[in-house]
């Protein structure tokens, strides 16, 4: 290896071990972006590389959306939309055993096509969910897994925010990226769903239907579903929509979705000034955190590249004696041990363009076009795993905030059940690429 290919690797492992003690991961990347190109290049080249990627960055038509759909997730959970979809769906399914499982899960797949904040929705799941669930006598475990596992459908099912970022960095338009994970986000809540049926018809004790007496008249129970969901039905079928069907650039389509989110909260009175204080702090603060994070990440790339320490690893990992499948599934591994200590901003940002032309030159018998999407859609449901695995499972702790009755063991012991199927569904979607592909050959 050459000196600054050393100096290369240098800052990628300084940047791990720094990022592990606890500092600001952004600030962190930017610091060792200018400190080990000026040891490794120059000065004056690194603050141009700087330069160029901060201007490029603010240039991308992409990334606007991003505060857009936040905003719009912020607003239809602060308009309550949520918790009306939630008693609806509980109230239509009362007759079934483990139907608060159902609802839980179903809400969650809805709500995620509404909002891609994992956080906001296991919180809101937990604080509307989690209480009935013990007063009904349903299973603390496996409860805790519903509510963990379906609030992280909101990172893989559109419009995810992390499927915007990922987006431009696949360098595959995020309409056809969203057509790729679309399936997949299905396909995995459906499979909880059904795990959910089993083990409550196996046995009634886990998940009981809902007493007689906590039943809603059938005439309610419609009036509801028109009335307070109907109308989010609406609004995601509009925004999704535009997007799939190529009638809307993802930007254009989230402002109307943003637009139709405070239209709604309109139409529910809960539109007022708290209610848009709270959206526009919300908004600033996860948007910024992720646009910042892809500035600095932006820039340390730049510069790792420009040292040659990423060509390094890329032909390392060519070189490896593994048939292309093997490879493919050693960098899902690595994704997913990343996953662990890393939010999914720096994953997409920092790590993945170092494993991108490794997976381009892997042959599967498809487009090295079709071969991104169908990475894409991977390593989105690979990271939706790690938000369940211990050490940092996320989802636990925004759990245990919000229900502290249950204990962070057996909240992970339920989040481990359901991250067994994440991974048996991972394992089908790498067999079978064309359930990832088919949305994506009709659409476009």
């Amino acid at each position: 290896m050459s000196y600054q290919e050393i100096v290369g690797l240098i800052m990628l492992l300084s940047m791990i071990s720094v990022i592990f003690v606890g500092f600001p991961i952004s600030f962190t990347l930017l610091f060792l972006a200018i400190v080990f190109g000026s040891i490794g290049l120059d000065t004056a080249m690194t603050f141009n590389l700087a330069y160029i990627q901060i201007w490029g960055t603010m240039k991308d038509d992409i990334l606007p959306a991003v505060p857009l759909f936040i905003f719009m997730g912020y607003m239809t959970e602060r308009a309550g939309l949520m918790e009306r979809l939630f008693k609806a769906v509980r109230n239509l399914l009362a007759p079934l055993r483990g139907s608060l499982y159902l609802a839980v899960l179903l809400t969650a797949a809805i709500f995620a096509m509404a909002t891609g904040i994992v956080g906001a929705a296991v919180v809101v799941l937990g604080i509307m969910a989690g209480p009935m669930m013990v007063r009904a006598g349903y299973d603390a475990r496996l409860s805790a897994g519903a509510i963990a596992a379906g609030g992280t459908l909101g990172i893989l099912i559109p419009p995810s925010i992390m499927l915007v970022v990922m987006g431009p960095t696949l360098g595959v338009p995020v309409n056809l990226l969203y057509s790729a994970a679309l399936t997949p986000g299905f396909m995995l809540a459906g499979l909880y769903i059904v795990y959910c049926l089993i083990r409550s018809l196996i046995n009634p004790s886990v998940g009981p239907a809902v007493p007689m007496a906590d039943r809603v008249p059938m005439g309610e129970v419609l009036k509801e579903l028109v009335v307070g969901v109907l109308p989010l039905i609406v609004l995601i079928s509009c925004t999704l929509g535009t997007i799939l069907g190529g009638l809307a650039t993802t930007t254009e389509a989230a402002s109307c979705g943003a637009f139709g989110a405070v239209l709604l909260a309109l139409f529910y009175r809960k539109l007022n000034l708290e209610c848009l204080a709270y959206a526009a702090r919300g908004t600033l603060i996860t948007s910024s955190m992720v646009l910042f994070l892809a500035m600095a990440s932006n820039v340390f790339g730049a510069v790792f590249t420009t040292l040659g320490t990423a060509n390094v690893i890329t032909q390392f990992l060519v070189d490896i004696p593994l048939p292309d499948l093997w490879k493919l599934v050693l960098i899902l591994a690595l994704v997913f041990v990343l996953g662990w200590p890393f939010e999914w901003p720096a994953i997409i940002l920092v790590f993945l363009p170092i494993f991108l032309p490794v997976v381009a030159n892997l042959d599967f018998g498809m487009s090295k076009f079709d071969t991104m999407l169908w990475f894409g859609a991977l390593v989105a449901v690979n990271l939706q795993t790690a938000f369940l695995s211990p050490p940092v499972a996320m989802s636990a702790y925004y759990l245990r905030n919000v229900m502290p009755e249950w204990k962070l063991g057996l909240i992970y012991k339920g989040m481990g059940e359901f991250m067994v199927i994440q991974i048996l569904a991972l394992i089908v979607l790498v067999l079978f690429p064309q359930i990832t592909l088919w949305l994506v050959q009709a659409v476009r």
